[in-house]
């Protein structure tokens, strides 16, 4: 898949988002990326042959007060190649897109991993 088509099914995942979500996420940049370097995966505690198919970087909005302001976006990184590899075809990366966006986007909101799988099993 070109680096095109596989943003447009991030863009795509990024329009699904209920619209509350969407209204209030700013000063967000959503950056694809071929792979996480190794550095990246060395900080997350991550080897070979586990890798991440996305990350969020930043302040997360709970974590803000008053003084919060002049700053650098936060981003969200969706990595394409792991995406890909583990995919069979466009409709699965496109469900799994979907997926990593929602959780990463989560963590924005200040959602850590085990709430959203939480919420994700239905507890």
């Amino acid at each position: 898949m070109t680096r095109a088509e596989f943003e447009k099914l991030v863009s795509s995942a990024l329009r699904k988002l209920p619209r509350p979500f969407r209204e209030k996420m700013a000063n967000i940049a959503v950056v694809v990326e071929d792979w996480a370097d190794a550095e990246t995966l060395r900080e997350m505690g991550i080897e070979p042959p586990d890798t991440l198919y996305g990350l969020y970087r930043g302040v997360d909005l709970t974590h803000r007060d008053a003084f919060y302001g002049n700053v650098l976006p936060d981003t969200i990184h969706i990595y394409q190649g792991p995406i890909e590899e583990d995919c069979q075809d466009q409709e699965e990366m496109a469900d799994l897109v979907r997926d990593v966006v929602s959780h990463e986007v989560g963590h924005y909101f200040g959602l850590d991993d085990d709430t959203m799988e939480d919420i994700e099993e239905g507890s």
